[in-house]
């Protein structure tokens, strides 16, 4: 059976936390063909990131290239297409109406991404959504459309005509696609659904589509709805679309039934970690020290955690900050917000080790203050290596570290310093947590869990149909004698004696 892996800009050419989900996904399934697919901005570095297994038949990254100017004329099938796009967005009050409309407009685009790279390319798009926001403006429904500047309409459009290239992302044929990710995998996961029939499975590990984006916060209101509701009939789509829905906790199986997935289609199967790429050890003899994981990025959490260092290293001198994981792409502004603390030399910035084990064993605790984008495979990864945790009640957080750990409200950075400290002063309490955390994350979330839920639910969507069965009525022949051979025998018996 062969199965096309398709991700958002990560596995196999970048090591992330994703990436490292889907590697063990893979190597795991020995027994399935994968084809390995990524949906990137930019051209990836180099090479696969991960040691590829021999039954990976192909490792490809789909680069978006830039889209063109507006073509004058137009395309017509391409702009009845955006006009039902753009209709099931922002005009029709009925949601099931509107979404039928918005899956209709983007199969149709769909079909045309086959034999253009741009399917909006020629698509007076700007008009398109002026036209429709006005329609809306003057319907009444929940939600009240902000105004929409022709300036604003032209902003949209290029970030629609952006998103919309995956679309043309070429799937290979294959048995089952499996999507992990958002919304640009999503779209070329459904154009290859749609142009073949391949069955989708599809893994939600989405933020919340109501939160923007790092760098959006500068984008007008009316461009920050066409975003929020264009994700958001995306992911009502992929959900109609898809065969199976495999979310990786209960906050993500209620976030997908509020978006309109069927209930018996989830089948929750939460992340997992190999616990022999994990191993618990002994804490360092060092100074005090926290490891924080991230990319370093905008959205990571970084600068709630920073200012509550602060209050940290006074409170316990000599303290050391790791911060892991820190991309090239985000190191920049990663040190930039460390220079701003003005503790430098108490803070240190680490790329992503490629021996997991190294990862949390400087630490005497870990701080888990995740982005709202960030699925909770970093939170596992330090709860399987034996290590206190402190966690930050964003989205499965709390629910992932149950009682083996010390949850504090999001956005407190005084509550945070606080619970740190304490734990650094508790060298017994920290130790009693973190052998907690690991039992926890043995319990519950391992690989070879994950690794044999999700090779049957490939089974189940992309095996052969089991062999009909029949009822059959059979005649069968009346016994020369009327009575049974067992009651023959028990009367010659009886004669007998």
């Amino acid at each position: 059976m062969r199965i096309c892996l398709l991700t958002g800009g990560g596995y196999p050419f970048r090591r992330d936390a994703l990436g490292g989900w889907c590697r063990t996904l893979v190597d795991g399934l020995g027994r399935f063909t994968f084809d390995l697919l990524t949906v990137t901005d930019r051209e990836p570095p180099g090479g696969p990131a991960y040691a590829l297994p021999g039954h990976v038949a192909s490792a490809t990254a789909a680069t978006l290239s830039r889209a063109p100017r507006e073509r004058e004329g137009g395309d017509d099938n391409a702009t009845a297409a955006a006009v039902l796009l753009c209709r099931g967005l922002l005009s029709e009050p009925d949601p099931a109406v509107a979404d039928d409309l918005f899956a209709q407009g983007l199969l149709g685009l769909a079909v045309l991404a086959e034999s253009a790279a741009h399917p909006l390319h020629a698509v007076p798009l700007t008009e398109v959504l002026l036209d429709t926001w006005r329609v809306g403006r003057a319907a009444e429904g929940e939600e009240r459309l902000p105004r929409l500047s022709l300036r604003d309409a032209r902003t949209a459009a290029t970030l629609l005509r952006h998103v919309a290239r995956a679309l043309s992302v070429p799937v290979p044929g294959v048995d089952l696609v499996h999507c992990v990710g958002g919304t640009t995998p999503l779209l070329a996961a459904l154009a290859g659904r749609w142009r073949t029939g391949m069955p989708l499975l599809l893994t939600e590990a989405r933020a919340p589509v109501a939160r923007p984006r790092a760098g959006e916060e500068r984008l007008s209101p009316a461009v920050r709805t066409v975003l929020r509701r264009f994700r958001r009939a995306v992911a009502r789509t992929g959900y109609a679309e898809a065969g199976l829905i495999a979310p990786l906790s209960a906050y993500h199986h209620s976030w997908a039934l509020g978006h309109g997935a069927e209930p018996g289609r989830l089948v929750p199967v939460p992340a997992g970690v190999d616990p022999v790429d994990f191993p618990s050890a002994p804490e360092a003899r060092t100074q005090p020290a926290i490891v924080w994981a991230g990319n370093g990025g905008p959205d990571s959490g970084l600068r709630g955690l920073l200012e509550a260092f602060a209050t940290v290293a006074t409170a316990v001198p000599g303290t050391v900050l790791h911060l892991v994981g820190v991309t090239a792409a985000h190191e920049d502004h990663c040190a930039e917000q460390v220079e701003r603390t003005g503790l430098g030399r108490a803070i240190r910035l680490h790329p992503l080790p490629a021996d997991p084990r190294d990862r949390y064993a400087s630490g005497h605790l870990v701080v888990h203050v995740p982005g709202p984008a960030d699925p909770p495979y970093r939170l596992i990864e330090a709860m399987m290596s034996g290590r206190a945790v402190v966690g930050v009640d964003v989205g499965p957080v709390a629910e992932t570290l149950g009682d083996a750990g010390t949850i504090v409200a999001g956005n407190d950075p005084a509550l945070l310093a606080e619970a740190c400290i304490n734990l650094l002063r508790a060298p017994a309490r920290r130790r009693a947590l973190g052998d907690a955390a690991r039992r926890r994350a043995l319990a519950y979330f391992t690989a070879d869990r994950v690794v044999r839920v999700y090779g049957a639910l490939y089974t189940d969507l992309a095996g052969p149909p089991p062999a009909p069965s029949y009822e059959l009525a059979l005649a069968v022949p009346a016994p020369r004698d009327a009575r049974p051979a067992t009651v023959r025998w028990l009367a010659e018996a009886g004669e007998d004696r």
